[in-house]
């Protein structure tokens, strides 16, 4: 009875979060904030990113693309957030504040 009323729960919450957010990490403590922000949604290839934001502060090196199983990740930075493509499409976008450390993703 309890886990289907957790699982309840769950996908209620799942489903109720249309709200954008971001995740932070300050002082070793998740943090999540509203963002409303404007980045790319996934899919968009790289020539549609650049026409709607212009051309990133930064293009990062692409890195896998050995194998199947690790496809050609490259990123992105521009001011406020980036972009993470896989081959030629957006697989996520990122806000990136002043207050969160930064640090390296593994492989990037």
């Amino acid at each position: 009875m309890q886990t289907r009323i957790l699982a309840a729960l769950l996908c209620g919450c799942a489903l109720a979060s249309a709200a954008v957010a971001e995740t932070l990490v300050v002082n070793d403590q998740v943090q999540v904030r509203d963002s409303q922000l404007d980045r790319p949604k996934r899919g968009l290839t790289m020539d549609q990113v650049e026409k709607q934001f212009g051309a990133p502060a930064t293009r990062h090196p692409t890195v896998g693309g050995s194998s199947q199983a690790q496809p050609p990740i490259t990123r992105w930075d521009y001011n406020g957030f980036s972009v993470f493509f896989e081959r030629d499409r957006v697989i996520d976008s990122v806000v990136i504040g002043s207050s969160v450390t930064s640090t390296s993703i593994a492989g990037t």
